[in-house]
């Protein structure tokens, strides 16, 4: 139901946007959130959007340069991934949470109960 897409090799500073397409529609989920696992790392989370007046929240290691955003008309999410450094290097994940515990504790991946496939996202220094 949903598939992530947009990953690939940039080199420090650049850009990149993934795309979080849900075949029921992203508007269904009270969350779509977007997570990451480093090589050799636990997965760990990245930012999220809320339903309820499109909130969204981001870790303090991505704030100011990560952008999460949602076109329902496209039934998808998108996180804007801007001045990337080698140590955001990840497979990235989105995922889609149904219930209002979804939405209240977005932070964690036990609040998901839909998930992507990940893209790898590998900056260069």
């Amino acid at each position: 139901q949903l598939q992530a897409s947009g990953g690939g090799l940039v080199q420090s500073g650049g850009s990149l946007r993934l795309s979080c397409a849900a075949s029921g529609g992203t508007f269904s989920f009270v969350v779509v959130g977007w997570f990451r696992q480093p090589p050799g790392q636990e997965r760990e989370f990245v930012g999220a959007i809320r339903r309820r007046g499109d909130r969204t929240f981001y870790a303090n290691s991505v704030k100011g340069r990560f952008s999460i955003s949602r076109d329902t008309a496209k039934n998808t999410a998108y996180l804007e991934m801007n001045s990337l450094k080698p140590e955001d290097t990840a497979v990235y994940y989105c995922a889609g949470g149904r219930t209002s515990d979804s939405g209240a504790y977005y932070y964690r991946s036990d609040a998901y109960d839909h998930w992507g496939q990940g893209t790898q996202v590998t900056v260069s220094s």
